[in-house]
């Protein structure tokens, strides 16, 4: 079922459902107030031919006479009138008799002074009526045929009026759900044009207080995300292709070189040392790559658990020295370790292992003396961790960008990387809610400060 079905269909539901209660709330009403008006015609009428026998003296043949000749005399009052003893004074029709009176109903309207009760469609009153200082019971009965009818007239009005209110309402609730969701499917209709050739088409807001604003708003924010990721993959693409075409030229020329001529033994050993170094070369940017990729991962679908802090940053500094002898890290404690609690973290230990070794190698790599200091302190709230060089610093034309995948500065020319290191660091500290920043002055050195919240 479509939205536009489903939304007249329940706007029907809901007004037949309010219509029919009013109607039978009219219904009921009317039938009640019918009732009670001709409870109290029948009252009027018991009392009125009372007044005629009592006070006018008129001849109980007369008024019976009138009674019979009357143009609807099958559904005229009957009147009947007994003393208290049960003796009857009159009656309109004693072989009709509509009501059949008893002596158990004479002293009950006795007691009660009225009652009023139906047998049917059939009403009936009766009342103690005192006349002259002498009591009478007058009963009247008979079915009020106009009434009923005008009861019935009313129910085939709101029938009728019920089912065509019905059938209007789905007429006008299609038409009003397909005008409000036309702006639904302009939106398919755009959508349905957008492809991976031209993700910068955007759809229009007419009104983004509205739902329709919202959904628009917020489906184009999606797409700005998406060009952004497909802006993105192409320049990894663009950029892994360029990375990996160097080294493996470098690889294929190196070979070519040794297989189409003669070299003497030390030569080939060189050859095959710049081969190797560039092999190694390759190696290190797919593990660079590869870890790129699972901090890419989402993080449902990361691994986490507590993790202390300073043991993983001394096996981080031990798998820096094992990789590079001549590499120096120093850990300081800037203060005592209270509670343990105040130095672990909440993360993936592979990925948070990575992120400190880029940082210590970084900081090794671009110092004179190939050393990098790591300063832990701690809060209630957080861990801060400091990395800390005194290389050759970054410009601060290269700041903005430094942790932009690929991106290599103006220290290109101090050492060989691939520009992954920082951004993939960037990457994993912001993974592990946590903030990354740096401050740096050219060849002065550079400081990472990287917090963290705790568990």
């Amino acid at each position: 079922m479509t939205i536009r079905s489903k939304l007249t269909y329940l706007f029907t539901l809901l007004f037949a459902a309010l219509l029919l209660v009013f109607a039978i709330f009219i219904y009921i009403s009317s039938a009640e107030t019918r009732k009670d008006e001709y409870y109290k015609r029948l009252r009027e009428q018991a009392i009125t031919k009372a007044n005629l026998l009592l006070d006018a003296k008129v001849a109980p043949e007369v008024l019976q006479l009138i009674y019979k000749n009357s143009p609807n005399a099958l559904f005229q009052e009957e009147v009947a009138i007994y003393d208290t003893a049960f003796n009857l004074l009159y009656h309109d029709a004693v072989q009709i008799d509509k009501i059949k009176e008893t002596r158990g109903m004479v002293q009950e309207i006795v007691q009660q002074k009225e009652i009023e009760f139906s047998q049917g469609k059939l009403q009936a009153v009766g009342i103690l009526y005192n006349h002259n200082g002498f009591n009478y019971v007058i009963t009247a009965a008979a079915i009020d045929e106009y009434g009923f009818t005008k009861l019935r007239n009313l129910q085939y009005s709101l029938l009728i009026s019920f089912c065509s209110a019905i059938l209007l309402t789905v007429f006008t609730g299609y038409f009003f759900s397909q005008k409000a969701l036309t702006p639904v499917a302009d939106m398919v209709d755009k959508v349905n044009e957008i492809t991976a050739t031209n993700l910068d088409s955007r759809l229009a807001v007419k009104n983004e207080k509205d739902e329709m604003g919202e959904l628009a708003t917020t489906f184009n924010s999606m797409l700005n995300r998406l060009e952004s990721s497909f802006d993105a993959q192409k320049d990894f693409v663009s950029n892994v292709s360029h990375e990996l075409r160097t080294p493996l030229a470098a690889i294929i020329a190196e070979l070519e070189l040794a297989r189409d001529k003669e070299h003497s033994s030390e030569e080939y050993q060189q050859i095959i040392n710049r081969t190797l170094n560039d092999a190694r070369r390759l190696v290190k940017l797919s593990n660079g790559l590869l870890d790129m990729a699972k901090a890419s991962y989402d993080q449902s679908e990361i691994a986490m658990r507590e993790i202390r802090l300073d043991e993983l940053l001394l096996d981080a500094r031990d798998a820096v020295i094992k990789a590079n002898p001549a590499y120096r890290v120093n850990i300081i404690f800037e203060q005592e370790i209270e509670n343990d609690d105040y130095i672990s973290v909440k993360g993936n230990e592979y990925l948070l292992k990575v992120a400190f070794i880029n940082l210590m190698e970084n900081g090794c790599k671009f110092s004179y003396n190939n050393q990098s200091n790591v300063a832990i302190t701690y809060f209630k709230d957080k861990v801060i961790l400091r990395f800390s060089d005194t290389g050759i610093g970054i410009p601060s034309t290269d700041l903005a960008h430094i942790f932009q995948s690929f991106y290599r500065g103006g220290n290109r020319q101090f050492t060989e990387g691939h520009g992954i290191g920082l951004s993939l660091t960037h990457k994993i500290v912001t993974q592990h809610k946590g903030t990354i920043d740096l401050v740096s002055e050219v060849n002065t050195g550079t400081t990472f400060t990287v917090e963290f919240p705790h568990v």
